[in-house]
């Protein structure tokens, strides 16, 4: 037999896989290349706590003032909702007639990329403004996308026990604070939950407006026209055209309090001389109040005012980086943006809750890999439990980078899927590795060389075979339509790019390995092993050698029931008891069934 040929003919492709790489100085550094591309991708991957999947909906708001809730219905929502439904790809469209507006919900798909169903969207929209009817009163559509990007990454909550700083005192601190955050790279939108937004009261005096013979439409029409700037026109000079503008903008309670609405007894009329004004907020349009938890610190009160900042990302960018960029950068603004008094506190950091979740796993994925190691060194020994392992680790690596190059982000189901594939990679090492071990112990004088491709090659077939079916089992889940194709879509895809990638690495690496650190021993005990002679002839046999410990201990166990009928009734029994107690646990509710682990997050909503 030469290395050309196996005991059954010529080698098959795992085994001339196997006779190129196993002394080619090539495969070290292609599993090195293999190895670092997987670190690089962990490094880059964008960390989230769920799968980014394509979720688009979009509001469609048309102004039709002065229209009753039936009209708008019938020349505003009703139309338009006919010829938004005719978009490839949306699912549902939903219309709310209200007096005044109309709002048209779109929703499309899940899959359809965004940047498409929008184009479709504005499209559909513009291209049908005559359904409309122009000079009615409707005004132009406005269109609102909103995705899975919407939702807040963070929230910062700014409080304080000062009795003297109240909700308009937090909300000017949240705007000057959302410019700021703004520039954070990553962040999408910045905006404030509970802040009032800031309004110049005019109180009228009724008796003053009566002396003096004027009317609320006159203060309107003065309002009005003083709060108006225009361009008037270019002066040009040495230095160049410098923009001329006429007339200044309103900016504050005392600019509307000496503003000029008459003439009285020789003297200018001022605003304030008919009406109080005053600067302050107006009502609000939601409400946040901190509390103060039990055990932990807070409001003085139990309770306080407050005021949030929603922090929304990028598609595509790394939570967990933004999060940390604008904790720090939160730091830093103390004292400076942030007066003194004035609390900032997070209430909510998904960036933070995905690295913890994200490394959780990890340790979970390392844990359930050593114990497959440890395994493959009691069953076969401590040489091949490292080959198995770096086997194990180098798929695991290039399943990641390939992850990262399919588009997907570590989060908790593709790294589940790591998880739950793990038992499955380790198999083409293992039965790779074993059939080498055994063929060391069957030809204890031929050398690795020579006995590693014949070895590789005799398991090769169903190894491939194997592998197949398994993905053929994995990958249609990846076809599921509706929400959770796409959001489960990691765990058939990286699970079948890992069983690919173990099978070449199997083939091509694990043969390398086992060249390098495998030794030539003595015969061991197999189910058929016999050793072979001095000479290194086949056709020559020895007595098997003693069986070692584990073949013991599975004689000892399998002997019994393979000599009573009675035995392996009762075994098989058992089998079906424990299988139905199992069971059981769902239906009495021992064990809850859910598609996803309940989430631990100190928020409600």
């Amino acid at each position: 037999m030469t290395d050309e040929v196996s005991a059954n003919g010529p080698l098959g492709i795992s085994g001339r896989l196997a006779r190129r790489f196993v002394s080619n100085p090539m495969t070290p550094l292609l599993a090195l290349v293999g190895l670092l591309l997987g670190v690089v991708a962990v490094m880059i991957t964008p960390r989230e706590e769920e799968p980014q999947i394509d979720v688009t909906m979009a509001n469609v708001i048309v102004p039709f003032q002065g229209a009753a809730a039936r009209d708008v219905e019938q020349q505003v929502s009703s139309p338009l909702e006919q010829r938004l439904s005719e978009i490839e790809g949306v699912k549902h469209v939903y219309s709310v007639s209200r007096p005044g507006a109309a709002v048209l919900t779109v929703e499309f798909e899940v899959g359809v990329p965004r940047q498409a169903a929008l184009v479709r969207l504005y499209n559909q929209v513009w291209s049908n403004l005559d359904l409309l009817r122009p000079g009615t009163g409707i005004g132009q559509p406005v269109v609102k996308p909103k995705g899975i990007d919407d939702v807040p990454i963070m929230a910062v909550t700014l409080w304080t026990d000062d009795p003297e700083r109240g909700p308009a005192d937090l909300a000017q601190v949240a705007r000057t604070l959302e410019a700021e955050l703004k520039r954070v790279p990553g962040t999408r939108d910045v905006y404030s939950i509970g802040a009032p937004e800031r309004r110049v009261v005019v109180t009228l005096d009724p008796a003053r407006l009566a002396t003096y013979g004027l009317t609320v439409a006159d203060l309107t029409g003065a309002l009005q026209a003083a709060n108006v700037v225009q361009q008037a026109g270019e002066r040009v000079g040495p230095e160049g055209a410098t923009p001329v503008t006429a007339g200044t903008f309103l900016a504050g309670a005392a600019d509307v309090a000496n503003l000029v609405i008459g003439v009285s007894g020789g003297r200018p009329l001022l605003l304030a001389d008919v009406a109080r004004i005053t600067d302050g907020a107006d009502l609000p349009a939601s409400y946040v109040w901190h509390g103060k938890p039990a055990g932990k610190g807070g409001p003085e009160a139990g309770t306080a005012p407050a005021v949030t900042l929603a922090i929304a990302k990028k598609p595509g960018s790394n939570a967990a980086d933004i999060t940390q960029a604008i904790a720090g950068r939160l730091v830093e603004l103390r004292g400076e943006l942030i007066p003194a008094g004035v609390h900032a506190e997070v209430t909510r950091d998904y960036g933070q809750t995905a690295t913890d979740k994200a490394q959780k796993l990890i340790q979970k994925l390392a844990f359930a890999t050593a114990s497959v190691i440890l395994l493959v060194g009691l069953a076969l020994g401590r040489r091949e439990a490292v080959i198995v392992g770096a086997a194990v680790i180098l798929t695991l690596t290039a399943t990641l980078f390939a992850s990262w190059a399919w588009g997907f982000t570590l989060n908790r189901v593709s790294l589940f899927a790591l998880i739950f594939s793990i038992g499955i990679l380790v198999d083409d090492a293992i039965v790779v590795v074993e059939n080498i071990h055994r063929h060391m112990a069957l030809y204890p004088g031929r050398p690795l060389k020579e006995v590693i491709p014949v070895a590789v090659d005799e398991v090769g077939g169903p190894t491939i075979l194997a592998t197949l079916t398994v993905i053929a089992a994995l990958l249609p889940m990846a076809f599921v339509s509706g929400l959770m194709g796409p959001y489960m879509s990691p765990i058939p895809i990286n699970s079948s790019l890992g069983m690919a990638l173990s099978l070449g690495i199997a083939f091509t690496v694990t043969p390398w390995l086992a060249l390098k650190l495998m030794k030539p021993h003595a015969a061991h005990s197999t189910d058929a092993a016999h050793t072979a002679d001095a000479t290194g002839t086949e056709g020559t046999a020895h007595a098997p050698a003693a069986p070692g410990r584990l073949q013991r201990l599975f004689t000892r166990v399998l002997t019994p029931l393979l000599a009573s009928a009675r035995k392996r009734w009762l075994l098989l029994a058992g089998i079906v008891a424990a299988l139905l107690l199992s069971v059981g646990l769902a239906g009495v509710q021992w064990v809850v069934l859910k598609m996803l682990p309940f989430d631990n997050k100190s928020e409600f909503a």
